[in-house]
């Protein structure tokens, strides 16, 4: 089967390429940053495109391979932060992105089934314990809003054109590779040997922590199954909630620290106090979660000690 990952160099994207390659695809890449020929076969990948997915970097993929039968589209802003400080940029990498990638199939691989990794910050605000597809989207973020715009085009195209589109709203993904966000900037003080850890915040904040490994797992999967819907929209959280102080308390005591965690009670824009997926979706299709939240965060550790610079 060939298979395209837009985004295949970023964090998911790599763990995701690794996935569908170990399962006997043909994996192909189109997305930012710079990767020789070598590098690209150990990810997995058969070939990979540095530039923007447009119509002319997605001909030239097709031209010398073949149309995709499926594509993950993970290509998109990646940071609430960034998306504050340059929203036009967020927008460009989120938005515009995928409406290329969706005129694009609609042309040329009306056929082709797409898998859109979407973020549960589309939610917003002032939900309290876990939060079901139905809810009303309600971003607060630059970040969130272009998400939400994301899927509003893939539901377009669904409805209007027949792609077949599955969008999957992640919630706090981590694990090996993750160099950014909370894990690494804790685990990159305590390698700096900080006695006293502040986080913004109140330690209280509600996430929903999924490891990689399983994430990807599951993008794999509900490629696989076709869903009779043209357009459906799959909550990609485990159900689990944890707080930010556990999690600090977690890392700590699996990096052997005695570093102490204070808060200083300033939540960041466009931070809700909780995000926590109602998985009743994902447990009626009998998706699994296997890596336990302990395990995650061990091996988080012993690779951040191993290989992180």
């Amino acid at each position: 089967m060939i298979v395209w990952v837009t985004g295949a160099n970023g964090f998911i994207g790599r763990h995701l390429v690794h996935e569908l390659a170990a399962t006997g695809h043909e994996v192909h890449g189109v997305g930012h940053g710079a990767l020789d020929a070598a590098e690209a076969r150990r990810l997995g990948l058969q070939s990979w495109i540095n530039g923007e997915i447009d119509a002319a970097n997605l001909n030239t993929l097709a031209a010398a391979h073949g149309l995709p039968t499926q594509v993950f589209h993970l290509a998109g802003g990646s940071s609430v932060g960034v998306s504050i400080e340059r929203p036009f940029e967020d927008f460009s990498r989120t938005v515009a992105s995928t409406a290329r990638l969706l005129e694009w199939l609609r042309g040329s691989a009306p056929d082709c089934a797409v898998i859109a990794a979407s973020s549960a910050a589309v939610y917003g605000a002032d939900h309290i314990g876990p939060i079901a597809e139905s809810v009303v989207p309600a971003p607060m973020s630059p970040y969130g809003q272009h998400k939400l715009m994301m899927e509003q085009l893939c539901r377009s195209y669904a409805r209007s054109f027949g792609l077949g589109c599955t969008v999957v709203r992640l919630f706090s993904v981590f694990g090996p590779n993750l160099r950014k966000q909370l894990l690494w900037d804790i685990c990159s003080r305590l390698k700096a040997g900080e006695q006293v850890l502040t986080l913004g915040g109140t330690g209280n904040e509600i996430r929903d922590w999924t490891d990689v490994r399983d994430v990807v797992r599951l993008l794999a999967g509900l490629a696989e199954a076709s869903p009779q819907q043209t357009f459906r929209i799959i909550n990609g959280g485990s159900g689990q909630g944890t707080s930010v102080a556990d999690i600090a308390a977690g890392l700590i005591g699996q990096w052997g620290s005695n570093t102490v965690v204070r808060h200083s009670g300033v939540s960041r824009p466009g931070d809700p106090v909780s995000l926590l997926a109602d998985d009743a979706m994902l447990r009626q299709i009998g998706f699994d979660w296997r890596i336990p939240l302990a395990q995650g965060l061990a091996d988080y550790v012993t690779w951040f000690k191993g290989q992180a610079s």
